[in-house]
């Protein structure tokens, strides 16, 4: 995986007073998953931000349609196809399994579509080596959508070794900087992309 210059960014800086919504997305289905430990902690991040209003889509929690019922572009209306329509930002939480994103997600992107376009998303993934192959391997599904996927997405070396006694997930403060600076390049793009929506849509 290349690697890119660092530029800072100052996270306490609020670029727009509106409120903006983000929905972060729990992948993992799995029983025994670790997934809302890390989601939990990502949660309790973003709603730091003031101007946030934070809508937990947990994968476990919904159920999606056949895939029979799919055709290009989507497919009928979802129980969660509003929510996502609403979300101006998102940040996906993702475990890497077989060098790869579970198909759980897949299958949430898969279902939307024009539900996705021209907003930004952070990826937050974990695995034994830090989930940087699901993170690669969605980059390039998510461009598919006309999403942008910000620069800073995060990876976590084998997350289940920073647990607490109350399994809650506790990385310590370089981690959590690094959260909290890509945070900050989300909340930007969100408003850049949100301007952009309303002045200038892209044609049908």
């Amino acid at each position: 995986m290349s690697t890119t210059t660092e530029h800072h960014i100052t996270p306490s800086v609020e670029l727009s007073a509106a409120t903006k919504r983000v929905a972060v997305v729990s992948s993992s289905v799995r029983n025994g998953r670790m997934g809302p430990a890390i989601t939990d902690w990502v949660v309790d991040l973003v709603k730091v931000n003031q101007n946030v209003e934070v809508d937990l889509i947990d994968l476990a929690e919904i159920s999606l349609p056949s895939d029979r019922e799919l055709y290009p572009g989507g497919g009928p209306k979802t129980e969660v196809s509003s929510r996502i329509e609403a979300a101006e930002a998102f940040v996906i939480v993702t475990p890497e399994y077989n060098h790869s994103y579970p198909a759980s997600l897949k299958r949430l992107i898969d279902w939307h579509y024009n539900e996705w376009m021209f907003k930004p998303v952070m990826i937050v993934a974990y695995g034994v080596q830090g989930g940087y192959a699901a993170i690669e391997h969605l980059r390039g599904v998510l461009a598919e959508l006309n999403m942008v996927t910000i620069q800073r997405c995060l990876g976590l070396p084998a997350p289940w070794n920073t647990m607490d006694e109350a399994e809650r997930y506790e990385p310590g403060e370089s981690v959590t900087g690094r959260l909290r600076i890509a945070l900050a390049e989300l909340d930007w793009w969100a408003s850049m992309l949100t301007q952009a929506r309303d002045r200038s849509p892209f044609p049908s």
